[in-house]
């Protein structure tokens, strides 16, 4: 008795000694965020006279960004500053989209109603957020 008992002490000290712990530390890059303030002044209407256009210049969007990363933008609503709307985005008639190149978003605002063209231009100023989102590209 005293030999299984001595036997079952040992098999259980050997595997508590053994046992090891991993530390696991993720390293994931963070996202980056940008805010703009977009005055009214600083939209243009195209010749069409159907589409408004900003362009924030964002030089951090690369071509890694273009290839493997997210790109979200979110403005301050235009009748509640404390309220933030993800694009796109339609309200009061008023539909605003993005798009995003190298180094730059162009922020556009057009007009949901066909049998009006021209888009109601901001009348005080807007708020951009845009977040970068970091992404391990898995072909």
């Amino acid at each position: 008795m005293k030999k299984l008992l001595f036997l079952i002490l040992c098999t259980t000290t050997l595997g508590l000694v053994s046992c090891k712990k991993d530390t696991i530390v993720n390293q994931t890059t963070p996202n980056r965020t940008f805010i703009y303030t977009i005055k009214p002044s600083s939209w243009t209407l195209n010749a069409n006279k159907d589409t408004y256009t900003t362009i924030l210049d964002i030089p951090e969007i690369d071509n890694i960004t273009l290839d493997d990363e997210g790109v979200l933008v979110y403005i301050t609503d235009p009748d509640n500053a404390n309220v933030q709307k993800p694009l796109p985005h339609t309200f009061n008639f008023t539909a605003y989209s993005y798009e995003f190149t190298k180094g730059e978003i162009r922020v556009f605002i057009q007009n949901s109603d066909t049998d009006k063209l021209i888009p109601a231009a901001p009348t005080k100023p807007i708020t951009a957020k845009v977040i970068i989102i970091p992404s391990d590209f898995q072909p």
